[in-house]
C-alpha cells in the first residue's frame, strides 16, 4: 500500500490499492472524465499561469455522519479568496519537483499539512483531475484526490492564513436542501453548498459539484434557490 512521506528523500505516487468501495464511483469518474466536463476555464495554451494543486481529501468519517470530504475556511484578513471555504492547496513551490510530473503531488500534501497540519503519512493518493484555470488569480490548478487512509488530527496551524479546517459528510453535500446557486457581480452563475455553516461556492463548490456529478452521486436539486455570496447561517 502506498505511503506518501512528507521529505524530499521520499516519493509519492498515486494508488487504488485498498480503497473502500464506496471510492470506487470517484475513482471511475477520475479516470473517465474530459476537462470542459469540469470547467470551461482551462489553462491557457501559450503556458501561462502560476501551476498550484488542492487536496481533495475523502475520510471515512466517524460512522454516523459517513464518508466526509476535508475543507478549511481561509482568513477573512488574506488579500484574495477572503474567508472563502477550499480545499487545502496553494502554489507549486521549487522543491516540489516537475509541474508536469509530481510535482502537484508533493504540493497537495505539502500545503495541506502547512494548513491543516494532517499527517501526509495517512494520506493515499488516488487519483489527478485535468488542470484547471482560474482567470481572477491566474493559477493553473492540479486537483489531487486522496483517501484519508490513517486520519490525524487536523485544526488551524496559521491563523493568519486559515480560519478554521472542518469536514463536511458527503451525505451533506448532495442533500438538495444544501444546494444553491450563487451569482457573481460579473453574473458569472455557479452551483454552491450550504454546509457547516459556511456557504461553499467559486472553484471548490464547482469541482464538487463535477465530482458528484460525474460520481453518479448528485440528487436533483433546485437550480432556481439563489443566495447571495454573503450568505451567513
Amino acid at each position: 500500500m502506498t505511503r506518501a512521506s512528507n521529505t524530499r528523500g521520499g516519493s509519492v505516487t498515486l494508488s487504488k490499492e485498498g480503497l473502500p468501495a464506496w471510492l470506487d464511483p470517484v475513482v471511475h469518474a477520475v479516470e473517465t472524465v474530459e476537462p470542459l466536463q469540469l470547467s470551461r476555464f482551462l489553462p491557457p495554451k501559450d503556458g501561462a499561469g502560476r501551476q498550484s494543486a488542492v487536496l481533495i481529501l475523502f475520510g471515512e468519517g466517524d460512522g454516523e455522519r459517513g464518508p466526509e470530504l476535508l475543507l478549511m475556511e481561509r482568513a477573512s484578513s488574506l488579500r484574495s479568496h477572503a474567508g472563502q471555504p477550499s480545499f487545502p492547496g496553494g502554489a507549486l513551490d521549487p522543491e516540489d519537483g516537475d509541474p508536469k510530473g509530481d510535482g502537484p503531488l508533493w504540493a497537495a500534501l505539502r500545503e495541506a499539512e502547512e494548513e491543516t497540519g494532517l499527517d501526509p503519512v495517512g494520506v493515499q493518493l488516488f487519483g489527478v483531475l485535468p488542470k484547471l484555470y482560474i482567470p481572477v488569480s491566474g493559477f493553473v490548478v492540479t486537483p489531487v484526490l486522496g483517501w484519508w487512509r490513517e486520519p490525524t488530527p487536523v485544526g488551524v496551524v496559521d491563523p493568519n492564513e486559515t480560519a478554521r479546517v472542518f469536514t463536511v459528510p458527503v451525505a451533506d453535500l448532495t442533500d438538495p436542501g444544501n444546494r444553491a446557486t450563487t451569482v457573481h457581480p460579473s453574473g458569472h452563475r455557479g452551483p454552491a453548498f450550504l454546509v457547516e455553516s459556511a456557504l461553499v461556492w467559486g472553484f471548490t463548490a464547482g469541482i464538487i459539484d463535477r465530482l458528484l456529478h460525474y460520481s453518479g452521486w448528485e440528487r436533483p436539486w433546485d437550480r432556481e434557490k439563489q443566495v447571495p455570496l454573503d450568505w451567513r447561517a
